[in-house]
């Protein structure tokens, strides 16, 4: 079984965004049994709130549901417990070095790493929400075929 994280600022926005796409490719891919996926905040500023209207709008035009979805905070211990820790933006990369202090077994990246490089925009901040999904799903569309190696 593979563990993947994805991780942004909020866990309102991309990294929900993110964890329901993935968790939705991997459905249709019929390997729900080889992945355990979740998302996570780097801050405490939204604990608790489910995804914002906005990723609840575009995941629901992809018929994605993120139904029961709540904010969490990124815990220290996260780094054992997941194989892959995925950040939207190279701020999440920053606090999640501190938190983990370090990363020995090189398990932290960008997302985007798997598809153009770079950072996910936020759209807390740009409020364009079919962009952010457009760049979550081609790198989650990427990321699955890179890990199916894997489990094989």
């Amino acid at each position: 079984m593979l563990r993947i994280m994805f991780v942004c600022l909020g866990n309102i926005c991309r990294s929900p965004m993110a964890e329901f796409v993935f968790r939705d490719m991997v459905k249709k891919a019929g390997l729900e049994d080889q992945f355990e996926i979740a998302s996570a905040a780097t801050s405490a500023w939204e604990l608790g709130n489910p995804p914002h209207y906005g990723t609840q709008a575009e995941l629901k035009k992809h018929n994605i549901s993120c139904s029961g979805k709540r904010a969490v905070r990124l815990k220290q211990s996260d780094y054992d417990k997941y194989d892959l820790i995925l950040g939207m933006d190279r701020e999440n990369i920053r606090d999640m070095m501190r938190l983990f202090s370090g990363d020995s077994e090189k398990k932290v990246r960008l997302l985007k790493d798997y598809s153009t490089g770079g950072e996910v925009d936020d759209p807390w901040y740009s409020g364009d929400f079919t962009t952010t999904y457009n760049d979550i799903s081609q790198a989650c569309k990427n990321l699955l075929e890179n890990l199916k190696q894997k489990i094989k």
